[in-house]
């Protein structure tokens, strides 16, 4: 399975609940359109999108879920119940925050992976920090995504594709490093795998419309 994504695009297929493209109907097709550009895999948010999407897409899947809990700042698959939810769906690998911040109910990260092993899938840890990627595979991850770099307190100066983080990791981790956030331009990419990355996700800047359209906004007469 991981293989099958090594040095391609993976690409994010999100919509958030207040977003234009909100739906599942809209994100298959995209990943079909993302499939028909030449995408090695795809990264889902919801059990619906992910059935969707496998049901016309034929490219090993990355699912989560994101969910917000008031007891965390964690969100992406916090708890067993995502986890549980996500191993009913047909997505080959799991995403889960990785970080060192506490989870909803203060949940074990490690029993969590243990749970996604047993099933038979592949466990993806979204993390921040060069600690945290090395505390990932300690647990038991199968990968480790830069996904979180730049969104967390401990990594708040990170402002674009964290390529430090990724080469540092893949100097020192055994399992496959994915470069994911920020990346907005093919030369990014490039300099991705220049810094080591096994495989790249790339999401707003190919599924996102809304942000697409305001770059070419901003560039008119009308808003100089």
């Amino acid at each position: 399975m991981l293989e099958k994504m090594k040095d391609g695009i993976i690409v994010s297929c999100q919509a958030l609940a207040d977003e234009p493209l909100h739906s599942s109907f809209v994100m298959s097709k995209m990943a079909l359109a993302a499939q028909m550009g030449g995408a090695v895999g795809i990264r889902s948010n919801s059990a619906e999108d992910i059935e969707a999407i496998k049901a016309v897409v034929d490219l090993p899947l990355i699912g989560l879920i994101k969910r917000d809990y008031p007891d965390s700042e964690v969100y992406i698959t916090p708890t067993e119940q995502e986890v549980l939810e996500l191993l009913e769906t047909k997505a080959e690998i799991i995403a889960l925050d990785g970080t060192e911040r506490t989870r909803p109910g203060d949940a074990g990260l490690k029993q969590l992976v243990e749970k996604i092993h047993q099933a038979g899938k592949l466990a993806m840890a979204d993390i921040a920090t060069f600690q945290e990627g090395v505390r990932a595979e300690e647990i038991g991850f199968d990968l480790v995504g830069t996904t979180l770099a730049g969104y967390t307190e401990e990594s708040k100066e990170q402002t674009g594709p964290a390529f430090q983080l990724v080469e540092s990791l893949s100097q020192t981790l055994k399992i496959p490093v994915i470069c994911e956030g920020h990346i907005e331009t093919p030369e990014e990419v490039q300099k991705a795998y220049q810094s080591g990355a096994y495989t790249v996700v790339v999401g707003s800047a190919i599924t996102r419309p809304q942000l697409l359209t305001k770059k070419f906004v901003q560039a008119a007469p009308k808003n100089q």
